[in-house]
C-alpha cells in the first residue's frame, strides 16, 4: 500500500515524497489508518519495522496548527529515542506548521521551559523530566492531548519507569486515543495495555519469527583472538557504516584504543559520555561523518541509523533480546544488512541458544566449529579445573604445614 492512498493533508504527501517515503511497512499499512480513525493501537512488531513513522504521519495530520496547544505527547524511555522522534516528525511536519518539542533529562530545563512556552503541538518526552515539568512548573497544559504514544512500553518496565507512566496517564482526564507499541509483552505491559487502551487494535509482526528477514545472521569462529579476526574483517568486507558491540563500557575503551590506531573514521559511544557529547556523536554517525562506531548497549535500542550496512558483535550478547536489538540497528525497514557475531568456544553453548531462540539461519564465515567437540573440551577442561583446585587445596595446607616451622 502507498501513502498516496491515504487521505493524507497535501503537505504531508509533499513532505513524504521528498523523504523518498513511497510504500508503507507492513506495520505502518496497518496502523496508520487505524489512528486516522482514532483507534487505540496495541503494536507488536520487529526493530526497524518503520514504527516511528507509523506514529508520526498520523499524529501530524490530526493537529491543528491554529491551536497553540499540546495536541499529541509520545512517552519514550530515553533521550535518544526522543530525538529520533523529533527528526522523524519534524521532517512530515516540515510544510504542516505543526510544531515538535522533545524533553529530557540531562539537559538545562530552563531551555526547555523557554521553548515549551512557545507553540508546541507535539511533545516527546522521558517520564522523569515531563514529570520534572508537571510538579515544578506550569508551562504544560495536558487537557488539549488528544492522542498519547506509550513507545517502547517493555524498556520503560526495565529502566523503571511504569509508575511515571501511570502517574502521566492519571493526569489525562479528558477522552483520548493511546498507542502503546513494544516489542514483548510482559504482564505489566499487558496489565498497562488493559488499564488505558480502550477495544485497541492489535497488531502483531512476524509472531512466529522474532530476526527481521532482511538480516543475514553471519557468524565466525574466531578461536582466541578476536582482535585479530574483527581487523581481517573490518579490512576485507565492504563496510558501508558498522556498529561494534561490546559487553562492557571497559571492553568497548580498549577496543576502541587499539582500532583507531588502524582506522581513522571511528568513534566510541557510550553512556558515560556527557549528554551533548552523545548526541553529536549521534548525528555525526547518521550524517555519514563516522563509519565504524564502538557501543554498549545504549545504542543497541530502538535508534534509527539509516545507512548501518553491519553490525558486530565483538562479545558475545548476554541474552537473545540483546541479540535481537542490536542486530536491528541494520537490516531496517527492509533494507539488507549483515549482522557478524564473533564466537569463541566458551559461547558455544549459548550459541545454540540463540539460533534456536531467534529462528536465524546462521551462516559460518570460514570453518564452523564442531559442535561436539568443543563441548567435550568444554567438558573436559571443567573437570581439569576441578581438580586443579581440588590438588591446590591439599597442597596449600600441607605448603602451610610445611613451612611453619621455619618462620
Amino acid at each position: 500500500m502507498k501513502f498516496t492512498e491515504l487521505t493524507l493533508k497535501p503537505e504531508i504527501l509533499m513532505a513524504l515524497e521528498e523523504m523518498g517515503y513511497q510504500d508503507m511497512t507492513p506495520i505502518q499499512e496497518q496502523a496508520i489508518p487505524r489512528v486516522l480513525e482514532g483507534r487505540d493501537v496495541l503494536g507488536l512488531a520487529e526493530t526497524g519495522s518503520g514504527k516511528t513513522s507509523a506514529c508520526g504521519v498520523p499524529l501530524v495530520n490530526r493537529v491543528d496548527p491554529s491551536l497553540n496547544n499540546v495536541q499529541a505527547l509520545i512517552i519514550v524511555p530515553t533521550r535518544e529515542l526522543a530525538l529520533q522522534y523529533v527528526e522523524e516528525v519534524g521532517k512530515v511536519a516540515q510544510h504542516a506548521e505543526v510544531a515538535t518539542f522533545a524533553i529530557f533529562g540531562g539537559f538545562d530545563m530552563s531551555i526547555q521551559r523557554a521553548k515549551l512556552k512557545h507553540k508546541v503541538h507535539i511533545l516527546v518526552a522521558t517520564p522523569g523530566r515531563l514529570i520534572d515539568f508537571l510538579w515544578n512548573t506550569d508551562i504544560i497544559d495536558l487537557r488539549q492531548v488528544r492522542t498519547v504514544v506509550l513507545d517502547e512500553a517493555d524498556e520503560m518496565l526495565k529502566m523503571g519507569f511504569i509508575e511515571d507512566v501511570d502517574f502521566i496517564m492519571s493526569c489525562l482526564l479528558q477522552e483520548h486515543q493511546t498507542l502503546l507499541f513494544s516489542a514483548t509483552m510482559p504482564a505489566e505491559i499487558e496489565r498497562l495495555t488493559k488499564a488505558y487502551l480502550k477495544d485497541p487494535v492489535r497488531i502483531q509482526l512476524n509472531r512466529d519469527q522474532r530476526a527481521p528477514q532482511s538480516l543475514q545472521h553471519h557468524f565466525q569462529h574466531a578461536g582466541g583472538d578476536r582482535f585479530e579476526a574483527l581487523v581481517e574483517y573490518l579490512e576485507r568486507e565492504e563496510i558501508g557504516q558498522a556498529i561494534i558491540f561490546c559487553n562492557s563500557r571497559d571492553k568497548g575503551g580498549n577496543l576502541y584504543r587499539e582500532l583507531r590506531r588502524r582506522f581513522p573514521s571511528i568513534e566510541f559511544i557510550h553512556g558515560g559520555l556527557e549528554q551533548d557529547r552523545r548526541i553529536s556523536i549521534f548525528n555525526r554517525f547518521r550524517e555519514k561523518q563516522i563509519r565504524l562506531m564502538v557501543a554498549t548497549d545504549v545504542a543497541g535500542r530502538g535508534l534509527d541509523f539509516s545507512h548501518v550496512t553491519h553490525v558486530i558483535n565483538y562479545d558475545f550478547p548476554f541474552n537473545l533480546e540483546i541479540y535481537l536489538h542490536r542486530t536491528g540497528r541494520t537490516g531496517r525497514m527492509g533494507r539488507t544488512g549483515i549482522a557478524l557475531t564473533l564466537v569463541t568456544d566458551h559461547d558455544l553453548k549459548n550459541f545454540s541458544r540463540l539460533v534456536q531462540g531467534n529462528r536465524i539461519e546462521p551462516v559460518w564465515r570460514g570453518q564452523a566449529p564442531d559442535m561436539h567437540q568443543a563441548s567435550t573440551r568444554r567438558a573436559r577442561g571443567g573437570r581439569q579445573r576441578q581438580r586443579e583446585r581440588g590438588r591446590g587445596g591439599r597442597g596449600g595446607k600441607r605448603g602451610a604445614r610445611r613451612q611453619a616451622p621455619a618462620s
